[in-house]
């Protein structure tokens, strides 16, 4: 079973970057990744999606643009690099994965390993 652990949150001012890391305990080669974010009161929302091979990328309407999913097979690790923060982009963030390939996939449900996540706050 593999197991997730996200880094790279933080404080940082509207218009700021930070870059997480989600870097798995053995290879990921063959699992789609994801991250998802929830914000205080609210449900969890997707955020991005990456196919196993990097190839293919899914983004939520709300982060186009903006953010960038990546991933480093040889290191076991997916990034999230978050450019022109905005206060709503404020929330807890977990990388999520599944066995597949080729697919990207944005549905939270889909997702059978999940990392304790990291807490994103973007300041006024």
């Amino acid at each position: 079973q593999v197991q997730l652990v996200e880094a790279g949150g933080g404080l940082v001012q509207a218009g700021g970057s930070l870059r997480l890391s989600c870097v798995a305990s053995e290879t990921i080669s063959s699992y789609i990744s994801g991250w998802f974010r929830q914000s205080p009161g609210k449900e969890r929302e997707s955020v991005a999606s990456i196919s196993s091979t990097g190839g293919g990328t899914s983004y939520a309407d709300s982060v186009k643009g903006r953010f960038t999913i990546s991933r480093d097979n040889a290191k076991n690790t997916v990034y999230l690099q978050m450019n022109s923060l905005k206060p709503e982009d404020t929330a807890i963030y977990y990388c999520a994965a599944r066995r597949g390939i080729r697919a990207v996939i944005l549905i939270d449900s889909r997702y059978d390993f999940w990392g304790q996540g990291t807490l994103v706050t973007v300041s006024s």
